[in-house]
C-alpha cells in the first residue's frame, strides 16, 4: 500500500510514514503531536476536529491523510506563530466563549473560515456559518458574540 509522505502542516512541510487510509485527526495527534485537535464523536458530527485545508474548514476525523497530501492544513496552532494570537482567538477570550473548551479550537477553526468567506457576517450568517459545531457547555451566544467581535476588528491576525 502506498504511504504518504508529505503534507503541510502550520506551514512546515512535514514528512510522514502513514497509511493514506488513516484519518487525518489521528496523523495529526498521534504522528504529529499537535494535540489542539481535539476528538469529539469521530463521526463528522460535532466539529471538534475541525482544521482549516487550503483555508476551507474541515472535519480531520473524516478526512484520510492520503488525501491531502501537499495541501495547506492549519491547526488551532498554526493560528498564533511566535505567541500572537489571532483575531478570532482574541475575540474568543475577550468574549469569554469557552468553558470547558473542548469544542474551542474546532470553533475558533470554523470562525476564521466563515470570516474568509463573509467578513461581516450578519447574525444570522454566523448561526449558518457555525452550524453543525456542537458545544456541550452551551456558549452558543457567547460564541456569536466573539464572531462579531473579530469581524469588527477585521478577523485576521
Amino acid at each position: 500500500m502506498a504511504r504518504v509522505t508529505e503534507i503541510h502542516v502550520n506551514g512546515t512541510r512535514r514528512e510522514i510514514d502513514a497509511d493514506p487510509d488513516r484519518t487525518l485527526l489521528s496523523v495529526l495527534r498521534d504522528d504529529l503531536e499537535l494535540t489542539g485537535t481535539k476528538y469529539g464523536c469521530g463521526e463528522g458530527q460535532c466539529a471538534a476536529c475541525t482544521v482549516l485545508i487550503e483555508g476551507t474548514a474541515t472535519k480531520s476525523c473524516l478526512t484520510k491523510v492520503g488525501t491531502v497530501a501537499g495541501k495547506r492544513i492549519t491547526t488551532i496552532e498554526g493560528l498564533a506563530p511566535n505567541g500572537k494570537l489571532h483575531a478570532v482567538q482574541e475575540a474568543f477570550l475577550e468574549a469569554d466563549a469557552m468553558q470547558c473548551g473542548w469544542c474551542t479550537p474546532g470553533m475558533i477553526l470554523g470562525a476564521v473560515a466563515l470570516l474568509e468567506r463573509t467578513p461581516h457576517p450578519s447574525d444570522a450568517d454566523i448561526v449558518s456559518g457555525m452550524n453543525g459545531h456542537i458545544c456541550r457547555c452551551g456558549t452558543y451566544g457567547r460564541v456569536v458574540r466573539a464572531i462579531q467581535m473579530a469581524s469588527k476588528n477585521g478577523g485576521r491576525a
